[in-house]
Order: C-alpha cells, then structure tokens, then sequence
C-alpha cells in the first residue's frame, strides 16, 4: 500500500476553505467553516494514521464527515455501500488489508473482527494536526451484483478532475444517489470542491418525504440514474421542484425519458453524463438527444475515446488507476486505456449505447441487448418503464420477455389492447428475434440499490 505524501490539498484543507458548503440532512447539518477545527473521531484521530480505513457508517452524512477528515490522514478509504452484507463486506475488508473499521453503529456486522471506531458527534480538535498528509487511495467496489466485487482504486485529484467552478449563483445540489457510490460521490466532492449546498437522503425518508425537503430548500440541481427518474416521474412529487439543471447517468438515457423529463421540466438543461467507477467521469450531452456525437470519438483532450470492436475505450486522468486485491487483473491496457464493457454503435454523426456486452441474451444465435428492446417500449406513450429479460428455451436458447410497468391500465381489455400495441410497435422497429414473446404488466419494476435497473433472467 502506497503511503507517498500527496502535492495537492486534502479534502478537508478544500472544505475549511468553503465557508458557504452546507450538506444537509434530516436533523443534521455540516458546515465548511465548521470542519477545520473539529472531529468525529474524539481523541482516537491519530490512531488511523497512515491505515487502511473501510468506510462502514449506515448514515450517508456520517460517511460524508468521515470521508472529509480521513483523506489526507488515512493511507487508504474504502467506501461500501450500506447495503453490503456481512460476507461481501468481508471480502472488500480482506481485498483492500483493512487495518480498522469507522461507523456509527456499534452492532453492525462487518463479517470479520477488526477494530472499530465509532463516530460521535464534532469534537474540538485539541491537538496540533501536523500529520504528515498522505496522498490517499480512494477504493470503491463495481456496481456488479453478485459475487466478491471489484475494487478500484482512486486519487482523489482524479476525482476531482470533472469538476468545474461553480456559477453564480452557487447551486443547491440534490442527488438520488448514494454518496458511497460513484455517482454519488462525484456530486458530494462537487459541492465540497464549489461550496455548494448538498441535501442527503436519508434511508428512513420516503421518495416522497425527500422531494417536500428539495422543494424547501429551492434545490437548483439534482442528478439519479434514468431508472431513478423513472421512479420519479411516476409519481406527483416530480412536480414538487422546479430544477435548473437534470443531470442522467448510470445507465442508457434513452429519449423517452430524455422527452418526458423535458416536458415536466420545460425550464431545465436535461444533460446525460457518461461514467463509471472504473473509467472515471467521461463526458456530458446536454442536446436534448440519446448517445452522443462522434466528433468526441479519436479527439484527444483531457478525455479520449476510442470504439474498438464495437466497445468504448477510455483514457484519462480521471480514471482509476488499478484494481486492489485482484491478483495480476489488469485494469488499464497497455496504453493506458480502460475497456468500459459498453457497447457503442456509429449512426451517421452520432453513436448510440447498446448495453452491456456481459448482458447480451442469446437468441437462436443471435445476439440480443435488453436495452435496446427496453427503448422502444418506452418510446410507448403508455408505458412509465419496462425490463427485459431472458426466458429459457430447449429450441432457441432463450426467449425475449418483457415487463411493463403502465401508466394506466384499469381493465383486461385495456391491458390486451396495450400489449397488442407494444407488440406491433416492436415488431415495426425491431428484427424478428428482438419481439418480445410475452408482455406482462406489473405495477412497478425494482431498481437496486445503485439505482439501476434490477436485471434478471426468468
């Protein structure tokens, strides 16, 4: 574990430096010109000195003070989210050589027994804080969900390498995101970075209960996953803010939900960004249009693209710099480019995602991304959301099948004549083996935790 000393400041040093940084939540509020002189950690500061830290609170705003002090003291942040169980946060402690364990909760089960120390509420620091400040890893698991995930490592300026100054006036930031996940994290360091206000959701307040908090505190940006603002958009408290700025991304933003958050937000920038935990944050769309333009395909700024068997190759400053615990699994080419695993295909002036090149389903033979099917059922004026899946046969290999969640369908009637509807519609723009073969309607799909769809074979 590399414990060099770091040449930019850290980020509580950034922080202390933004008087107007308030991040906010439920009967709790973090202050920039508050954070310099005080700890959560008591007397026991020192003792993380120079160690492997995993991130273990259940609170988003407790993770977020933690995350503050620690970089530039701790030689490595892990960062889990709080969804983890016992045995995959085993597996991150063991990957990462965890030394200790910061959290909120004394009865949490972490799976292994290392020391734990506890937050409590800020504390003066009565101590001189002349520690040697390190240039700390940040290690955050992949999004996968199933099995021992990948962790990622990070220097904190190449997390910060997306972020520009803020406007006037200095936005008031809201995310769906958890900010111990990558999407999340990159608007928390945004608000640290620009002194900006940040409202936190907490895991006890209903989606309902959060947007009433937006709505209060006139939040002016906010950004979640298409699936996300899915969720929203099926709701009346979509209309409860009025944002400036909708930021998309984790996942395809396709134009049905490009068009629909457009018609409820007719004063906002819709903007879709592209990133990942392992690529780092590589471009923003702010057109109004799906996919993205091949004008940033082979330019070579402070992000460069390149399509190499039909997948996306990153290369940057922003990108992860190796994964940790993974034995000899390379994460950069040895060009210093990331393989996202994102399929891309070119269309004249523009290139559109497909999916995941994991996620194809086998058709026949035939290659099949679930996505693509999923954008042509929401372009449905009836349909909110939509899944596909994969349904095993002994002829074909698998079958196309798909879920709807529709916005009103009261009677079987009404549901047969929408099916009919969807089927003709698919079979209008899709090949053969993309139609689906059943449509079942459902009153809402599940998303993860991650907010990504939560995707299954039948």
């Amino acid at each position: 574990m590399n414990t060099a000393r770091a040449e930019t400041p850290s980020l509580r040093v950034l922080v202390a430096s933004r008087p107007g940084l308030r991040v906010l939540a439920p009967g709790a509020a973090l202050r920039g010109r508050d954070i310099g002189a005080s700890t959560i950690f008591a007397s026991r500061r020192r003792e993380l000195a120079g160690k492997s830290v995993l991130i273990g609170a259940r609170s988003q705003f407790v993770a977020a003070r933690a995350l503050i002090e620690l970089d530039g003291l701790a030689a490595r942040l892990v960062i889990c989210p709080p969804d983890f169980s016992p045995g995959r946060l085993a597996s991150v402690i063991s990957q990462a050589e965890v030394d200790a364990i910061v959290s909120d909760a004394a009865d949490k089960d972490f799976g292994v027994e290392r020391e734990i120390y506890l937050c409590g509420d800020p504390v003066p620091i009565d101590e001189e804080d002349c520690f040697t400040r390190l240039a700390s890893q940040w290690v955050l698991p992949t999004s996968g969900t199933t099995g021992a995930p990948k962790l990622v490592a990070h220097r904190l300026e190449g997390l910060l390498g997306a972020i520009r100054p803020a406007c006037e006036p200095i936005p008031v930031w809201a995310t769906f995101y958890d900010i111990r996940r990558y999407g999340g994290l990159q608007i928390f360091l945004r608000a640290c970075v620009t002194g900006a206000q940040l409202l936190l959701s907490d895991a006890r307040e209903s989606l309902g209960d959060y947007m009433i908090r937006c709505a209060k505190a006139d939040v002016t940006h906010i950004s979640g996953t298409p699936s996300h603002w899915r969720q929203l958009l099926m709701s009346p408290d979509a209309e409860l803010i009025d944002p400036k700025y909708v930021r998309l991304s984790g996942e395809i933003a396709d134009r049905a939900i490009l068009d629909a958050l457009r018609a409820v937000y007719p004063r906002a920038v819709i903007s879709h960004a592209y990133a990942s935990t392992e690529a780092g944050v590589g471009f923003e769309v702010a057109d109004g249009r799906e996919g993205f333009p091949t004008a940033l395909l082979d330019a070579n700024g402070e992000v460069e693209l390149r399509l190499r068997d039909g997948s996306l190759h990153v290369r940057s400053k922003r990108t992860a710099t190796a994964y940790i615990g993974q034995g000899g699994l390379k994460l950069l080419d040895d060009e210093g480019f990331v393989d996202t695993d994102d399929v891309v295909e070119q269309k004249g002036d523009r290139c559109f995602f497909k999916g995941r090149r994991a996620g194809v389903i086998n058709v026949g033979g035939l290659k099949v991304h679930p996505e693509e099917v999923e954008q042509v059922i929401n372009e449905h004026s009836e349909v909110r959301m939509s899944r596909v899946s994969a349904r095993r046969s002994p002829i074909m290999g698998d079958l196309i099948i798909a879920e709807v969640a529709p916005r009103n369908v009261a009677t079987p009637r009404e549901a047969g004549a929408l099916e009919t509807e969807i089927l003709d519609l698919c079979r209008a723009r899709l090949p053969r083996h993309m139609v689906p073969v059943t449509i079942r309607f459902v009153p809402a799909i599940d998303i993860l935790a991650s907010g990504k769809l939560a995707r299954r074979h039948a």
